[in-house]
């Protein structure tokens, strides 16, 4: 069955919103943890990373999911996804060449509704 344009449009908006109310959230539990954001929405042609954060000697970049459960959040980071956001952190410590040095890490904070956000730390290593 089809749906008229409106409400598909309708429908991405509202996604699109609670994505960045998710990502809004993700920032300042961040911040409250001690990282510093170095980077949000960084997109580059290879991909999109949500967050860019740096703790110590750490740089992690945080792919942030909202969806009704914590765990359909981080079953919905795909390995195409793991792996455009590991080629866009690439792109970002070649920019960035003051962070090369730093350890890596790709973090998963997953938002459920009425629940606080779940930072889960390295959710998956880059072979």
């Amino acid at each position: 069955m089809m749906r008229p344009k409106k409400i598909a449009t309708a429908e991405r908006q509202q996604r699109e919103k609670a994505g960045r109310q998710a990502e809004r959230a993700a920032v300042w539990l961040l911040r409250f943890k001690g990282y510093r954001i170095l980077a949000q929405r960084y997109r580059v042609p290879v991909g999109e990373i949500d967050i860019v954060a740096k703790r110590g000697r750490t740089v992690a970049f945080i792919e942030v999911k909202a969806r009704a459960t914590e765990a359909a959040a981080l079953e919905s980071v795909t390995v195409r996804q793991q792996q455009r956001i590991a080629r866009a952190a690439l792109l970002f410590l070649q920019k960035n060449p003051a962070h090369s040095h730093c350890d890596l890490r790709f973090d998963v904070i997953a938002v459920a509704r009425r629940k606080w956000p779940r930072h889960h730390l390295d959710a998956w290593r880059e072979s």
